[in-house]
Formats: C-alpha cells, sequence, structure tokens
C-alpha cells in the first residue's frame, strides 16, 4: 500500500490514555475520523467506528516527535520509514547541526553532497530538483512519505551561500545575505534555524553573527536549535554563549542534544541545568532534547581541527596528503586537544567506527581506532588520517564518552524533550536512530523509574509539540490531529543494539499519522499519510 489514502474512522476501545500533558491517565474508548481525533468517550460509551481496535490493557498516546532528526536524505529515498514509525514517531523535525540541503545553489550543493556524506549517504541518481526551502518540502510532499516532517533552516548552509568556507566575519553584504535568505526560508515554513558551531562552515561564526541572524528568526516567531561549540573542555561556556544570544536576540532557544560529555564533565550535569534554570527564571523561552544512550555518534571528519577543515573538502583532502599539514593534525588531535574534538586530546579507545562509503574499508567498521593502530603498528591519529582519506571524508563513528548520571540528569529536566540524533546511514549506525523512543518508555521508565510514563510521553509528545507551535497535535483531545501510538506499557522496549543496530522496536502495536495507520499490529503497513508541516508568515504551523 502507497501513496496517501483516505484516512478511515477508527475506535481505539478502552484505551488507556495519556493524552501528552503530563496529567494521569485515564480509560476511554477514543474515535478518529477525517484524521482527527473525532470523540473521546467513557468506555463503552457509545463511540463506534468502521474499525474497532481492542486496546483494553493498553496506552494511548499522541504521535511522538523526534526534536532531532537527521532523516534528510532517508525520508525521500526511503519514505516508508520503517526505522522511525516502528517506533512510534509521527513527526520529526529536520535540517540540523547547521548543516543539510536548503538553500543551496549549484556550487554549495555539490560541496554539502560531499560534506554530509558520512551523515545521509550521497546516492549517485538522486534527483535535486530543489534549490530552496519551498522546493524541499514541496518534494516531501510529492514523495508522500511516512511521517510529518519540520524543517530548520541550517546556519552553515546559510553561510556557505554567502561567503562559502571563509574563516572569517561576513561583510555588511554578506550579513545581509544570509538574512535575507533566512527570511525568505522562514516565510517559505521553516520553524526555525539550526547552527553547527563544531562544523564548518558554521564554527567560524562569532557570537555577533547569529545575534543578528537569530533576531531574524524572533521576527517569524521560530526558534534556535544550536549544536554548541563544545560537548567537552567549553561545554559550559558554550552553552552560556547560547543563552546569550537568546537574551540579546530575543529569540527562543532549544538546546539540542543536551550533554555534558568526556572525562572533564563526569557528575557535571547539574551545572549546565542550573545555567537552563537561571535563564528560564529571567524569561528566556528555553527547551533542551537528548537521546537516552551514552555514546555519541558523528563523521570521523568532524574530529578535525577547524583550520584543517577551512575551505571545503578538497582542500581539507589536500591538507591530509601534506606531511606538514599530517604532523600539525597530529599535535592537535594528541597534545593540544583538537577543537573539533571539543577541546580534548584524543583518546582512540573511544572513537569506533560506525559506517564507511569505500568497500575496501569495510573491515574497519566495529572497530576502535585504537585497535586499528595496534593492528598496523602505528599511531592512532595516523589511521585516523589516513582512513578520511581513503574515505573521502565520509567516515561516520561512534564515541564513547558520555556518562549515566549526566544523561539522566538532564532528562529529568522540566525543559526537556526527546531527541534521536540518529544517522541511518553506515553498516553500524548507533542504535538511537531506531530505539531512542521505546528506550525511554522501556528502560528509563518502567525499569528504572527515572520518569513516570505521564512524564516521559509529555517530554515526546506535548512538550515538543508546543516548541514547533503545533497547536492541534502532540495531544489526545478533540479535533486534534489524530497523530497516535498504540503501546503495551510492559512490552514497549528498545531492541536495536550497537551490534544489531537496525532491530525495530518491541511493544509499539499502533501507528496513526493524520488518521491512517502506518503500524498496524507491530507491523509496517505502507501507508504514507505524512506531509511537511510549514510555519506561516503569522508564526504558527499551518494545518
Amino acid at each position: 500500500m502507497t501513496g496517501r489514502p483516505a484516512p478511515s474512522t477508527t475506535v481505539f476501545k478502552g484505551a488507556t490514555v495519556v493524552d501528552g500533558t503530563g496529567a494521569e491517565r485515564y480509560r476511554a474508548d477514543v474515535r478518529i475520523a477525517d484524521g482527527l481525533i473525532a470523540e473521546i468517550t467513557e468506555p463503552g460509551g457509545g463511540a463506534g467506528g468502521a474499525t474497532e481496535v481492542d486496546a483494553d490493557g493498553l496506552v494511548l498516546a499522541p504521535g511522538f516527535i523526534d526534536m532531532h532528526a537527521h532523516s534528510d536524505l532517508a525520508l525521500l529515498l526511503e519514505p516508508e520509514h520503517p526505522a522511525k514509525v516502528t517506533q512510534g514517531v509521527t513527526c520529526e523535525v529536520l535540517g540540523q547541526d547547521g548543516l543539510s540541503y536548503a538553500p543551496v545553489d549549484d556550487t554549495t550543493l555539490p560541496a554539502l553532497r560531499r560534506q554530509l556524506a558520512g551523515w545521509n549517504g550521497d546516492p549517485a541518481d538522486f534527483d535535486w530538483d530543489w534549490r530552496d526551502v519551498a522546493g524541499y518540502l514541496d518534494r516531501i510532499d510529492r514523495t508522500r512519505v511516512a511521517v510529518n516532517a519540520c524543517y530548520l533552516v541550517p546556519h552553515g548552509s546559510l553561510r556557505m551561500l554567502a561567503m562559502g568556507w571563509r574563516n572569517r566575519p561576513p561583510t555588511p553584504a554578506e550579513l545581509d545575505r544570509m538574512r535575507q535568505v533566512l527570511a525568505q526560508s522562514l516565510l517559505h515554513g521553516a520553524v526555525g534555524m539550526s547552527s553547527g558551531l563544531s562544523y564548518t562552515p558554521g564554527m567560524y561564526a562569532d557570537t555577533a553573527e547569529l545575534v543578528e541572524l537569530c533576531t531574524v528568526v524572533a521576527a517569524y516567531g521560530g526558534f534556535h536549535a544550536p549544536h554548541q561549540r563544545s560537548y567537552g573542555k567549553g561545554a559550559l561556556e558554550g552553552y552560556a554563549e547560547m543563552v546569550e544570544i537568546a537574551r540579546r536576540s530575543g529569540c527562543a532557544l532549544h538546546l539540542t542534544h543536551a550533554t555534558m560529555n568526556f572525562g572533564v564533565n563526569r557528575g557535571r550535569a547539574g551545572e549546565l541545568l542550573a545555567l537552563v534554570d537561571r535563564a528560564l527564571a529571567d524569561g528566556v523561552d528555553l527547551t533542551l532534547d537528548s537521546y537516552p544512550y551514552l555514546p555519541g555518534s558523528t563523521t570521523l571528519a568532524a574530529l578535525l581541527p577547524s583550520w584543517a577543515t577551512e575551505g571545503g573538502p578538497d582542500a581539507t583532502l589536500a591538507r591530509l596528503a601534506d606531511p606538514a599539514d599530517r604532523e600539525r593534525i597530529r599535535t592537535a588531535m594528541e597534545e593540544q586537544g583538537s577543537d573539533g574534538c571539543h577541546g580534548v586530546v584524543a583518546d582512540w579507545a573511544t572513537v569506533q567506527i560506525s559506517g564507511v562509503r569505500s568497500a575496501e574499508l569495510a573491515g574497519a567498521v566495529g572497530r576502535t581506532v585504537a585497535e586499528l593502530a595496534a593492528e598496523r603498528g602505528s599511531g592512532g591519529t595516523e589511521v585516523f588520517l589516513d582512513l578520511l582519506r581513503r574515505d573521502e571524508l565520509a567516515t561516520t563513528i561512534l564515541q564513547h564518552v558520555g556518562h549515566e548520571e549526566n544523561v539522566r540528569a538532564v532528562m529529568r529536566h522540566r525543559a526537556h524533550t526527546v531527541g534521536s540524533d540518529g544517522l541511518l546511514v553506515g553498516a553500524r549506525p548507533h542504535p538511537r536512530a531506531w530505539g531512542t523512543f521505546p528506550r525511554y518508555l522501556g528502560h528509563y521508565s518502567r525499569e528504572l523509574g527515572v520518569l513516570t510514563l505521564e512524564e516521559t510521553i509529555a517530554r515526546m509528545t506535548g512538550r515538543p509539540a508546543a516548541r514547533l507551535g503545533l497547536d492541534r497535535r502532540g495531544r489526545i483531545a478533540p479535533g486534534h490531529h489524530a497523530d497516535l501510538v498504540l503501546l503495551d506499557p510492559e512490552r514497549v522496549r528498545d531492541a536495536a543494539t550497537f551490534e544489531q543496530p537496525r532491530l525495530p522496536a518491541e511493544g509499539i502495536e499502533y501507528v496513526y499519522v493524520n488518521g491512517t495507520a502506518v503500524v498496524r499490529q507491530g507491523r509496517t503497513t505502507g501507508a504514507r499519510p505524512g506531509r511537511a508541516l510549514r510555519r506561516t508568515d503569522r508564526g504558527t504551523l499551518a494545518r
């Protein structure tokens, strides 16, 4: 079954409703019709429909919203999107970390494709038939995808359009170009702006540049979602800068994959949360998201010092072949602490290869750089540089640098929402791409009791919907869109592991998007009823 079928009328009989607000659960019959929640009644109270689903003993929740997704191409290449629908996701926020494929031009698109190959792949025969945000969102609608999608304007892509990969502040004319394209992109339907301040070229932006652009975002009712400058040695300073940008620009702030990693930050999540609390007390509109795992995931090239990546992929590869530059990189990685490695000296035992583009390098997948170096009898940085050169910067990694106490502290915070940050390409990607939402429900809520079920679901539904301006999603109430998940609270769990990262969740029985089932009795249906959700010029999302 493909395409966008007419939504059916369905009633969930005797469901335990967890409505997305954090309120206590209750039992009810819930009827949906014409893509909306039509009626909520007492169990057996008369709600009827063409199709009845026995929901006795099951929890009916709003569809889950992934606040940090990297499905920018996956959604178009595999529109049935099993990685997300099988864990209950009905909406994703794309355009993350300051780098994505709109807005672009004929010069920046090829370079972005190379830079993002490790995140999203780079399909050879794909039709890149858009250049602006409107065209990208139209492409999502024409493709007919399984989930709804929101889009953030990537700051790095804006910077490329205006000034390439130059490591300097923009001229007044270049800044005006960024402002103009940003405003146009917001009018085209983007919900805000993302930034990637440890990735080129976004890392070259100073605070003043970001304040100027966030002022534009604020004027359109959007929010700033930064991948800030450091999650290691300079983490607290990086978070403080993001809060200062919000204060000066008046722009709402959403701290993506909010975490405190590496040995320097063990046990320090409380300092981050104190900063967040002070900002909230001062009236800053602030939310954050996190994933429920310890390792992070990115490209191997992201660990390079910023000077080594100036000028784009070709300039980077040239430096990797130059003996003097290789030695300078080695010094940064092993002695000084590369800014790309969050200001800390690289521990190659924590860097595990998760995916490669070159088939010749397939044997490296699942191995750490330290293991590969020991096998070769060479230094870790030498292996690092050779992998990047031979794989043309497309290698992806896991970084085992997280701390359980920090993960739990962040997820308890009242501003917390959920984002998977999941890469969907590579031989062994991070299991968070397939397991984030059921891991919160199973491991952290049911097994550990870190959050109640009601609190957990609110972080996945009502709270992110409020951040996005989705006033008729994220909650079970009459008149709201029928994005729904029916799950078994005693069985729900993540099955994906680091060894087998693409195993679907267990205990997710039904998933509906816009009133149509995309998962039925635990199996995907092939339906594709999702659409792009565009912000209007009034600062609200079109319904």
